[in-house]
């Protein structure tokens, strides 16, 4: 066969099954997710020429890939959020940046260097790479498009959790590259004040405020431009990735964290003009963006699965695994949020809901590409299979789930209102 032509055929199979599937498992406990990394699987074992899915090759392929899906997944998760930009209203996702990711990331150093036997560096790094949830991957528990309701306390507190934690996890994504540099002997003598001043404080102070500014801007450009010409009459779709590429490429000339400008960025246009059907256009088409890249990364994962990426793995390594997805971000995400106006039933369910996904590949690749790092293939394993028991579990759990506290919300809406549960 023609590997061009071939290529052609799968990637037309993929958009259609990317379009088709998750209207189709919407109530079932199969996730798309689920389907195209075993779609990849299969197609990897059969003897296909297809292109090589080594992440350990293809290093800075796999960095930009990953990037690149993380950055649409952002800027849909910003235009989809209809609740109001604020420190009360978001209470429970500040919790969930201040307390929960921390102590994630303090659980995965302690576990990478006490149970894995890992260095200082990549300890910090594993820690830092599992440590967010994940924008792109959990879909089936983040609110749905803007201005449709239901943006339950569940699902709003999780999408915007993803929404600002992949920028917030960078800083110790550049610590974990700091520390590998100061054991190798290659790192500045003021290292730590530098990484203070400019990875902590300037990055993401900067990175806040060019989201917010050239936000701003955008909003004034699609909105409040007159004309018949204005974008917000366009009725196209197109300026969704417009946005995503310029707030990002501005930010990182600036030497701050895109990720976090972009998602910023996105909430300012939302929350200005806020019943304009425009918005569903923006939020759509960054959602077809979505799961194009998705669905080719999804492919690729399972094809690295088939070729052997789980082969550096070692007993311990499944033990780190299912506790890092079933006890601590559980545990850290309860224990944040053990003092909001949230039930207990939803305070568990945004604790189990920690989606490990592409942004955990994405720093992965990058620490690995800009520190000094040892034991790559491991790294890669136990990251790899991470985010494969998080598309399981929470992919079987999700519908199910959501559904039962959808329910359980209208009988107490029901209840309230003095009405017979039934």
């Amino acid at each position: 066969m023609d590997p061009y032509k071939l290529m052609l055929a799968l990637a037309g199979l993929a958009l259609i099954g990317a379009t088709w599937l998750p209207h189709l498992l919407k109530r079932h406990p199969v996730t798309f997710p689920m389907v195209y990394v075993t779609l990849g699987v299969l197609l990897y074992g059969s003897p296909l020429q297809l292109p090589d899915p080594d992440p350990f090759e293809f290093s800075v392929v796999t960095e930009r890939l990953t990037e690149l899906v993380v950055l649409v997944a952002l800027v849909g998760a910003g235009l989809r959020i209809d609740t109001p930009f604020g420190w009360r209203s978001w209470g429970p996702t500040w919790r969930l940046l201040v307390l929960t990711m921390p102590l994630c990331i303090l659980a995965g150093v302690w576990l990478g260097q006490h149970l894995l036997g890992l260095g200082l560096a990549s300890a910090a790094l594993l820690g830092a790479v599992l440590a967010p949830t994940d924008p792109v991957l959990a879909a089936d528990v983040q609110v749905a498009g803007p201005g449709e309701g239901g943006e339950d306390p569940v699902r709003f507190t999780l999408t915007s959790e993803a929404g600002l934690n992949d920028g917030l996890a960078f800083p110790f994504v550049w610590l974990a590259i700091a520390i590998s540099l100061a054991v190798s002997g290659a790192a500045e003598p003021d290292w730590l004040t530098r990484w203070l001043l400019l990875d902590v404080v300037w990055r993401v102070g900067g990175g806040v405020a060019i989201g917010g500014m050239v936000g701003y801007g955008l909003m004034h450009l699609i909105f409040r431009s007159r004309g018949e010409g204005s974008l917000s009459r366009s009725s196209d779709g197109l300026a969704a990735l417009a946005i995503t590429l310029f707030v990002y490429g501005v930010a990182e000339l600036f030497h701050t964290y895109g990720f976090l400008a972009v998602f910023v960025a996105a909430l300012m246009i939302r929350h200005h003009e806020r019943s304009h059907s425009y918005h569903g256009t923006l939020s759509l088409f960054a959602e077809q963006c979505e799961r194009l890249l998705t669905a080719g990364l999804l492919i690729l994962l399972g094809g690295a699965v088939s070729i052997g990426i789980l082969g550096a793995l070692q007993p311990v390594d499944w033990v780190f695994a299912l506790a890092f997805v079933l006890l601590v971000r559980p545990l850290a995400g309860f224990i944040a949020l053990s003092r909001t106006p949230l039930h207990a039933r939803e305070r568990w369910a945004v604790s189990m809901f920690g989606v490990r996904g592409m942004g955990s590949f994405y720093y992965l690749a990058f620490a690995l590409n800009h520190g000094d790092f040892g034991d790559h293939p491991r790294l890669w394993a136990i990251v790899t299979l991470v985010v494969l028991v998080s598309i399981v579990l929470h992919g079987l759990a999700a519908t199910g789930t959501m559904a039962w506290l959808d329910r359980w919300r209208a009988w107490r809406t029901r209840r309230g209102r003095g009405r017979s549960p039934g």
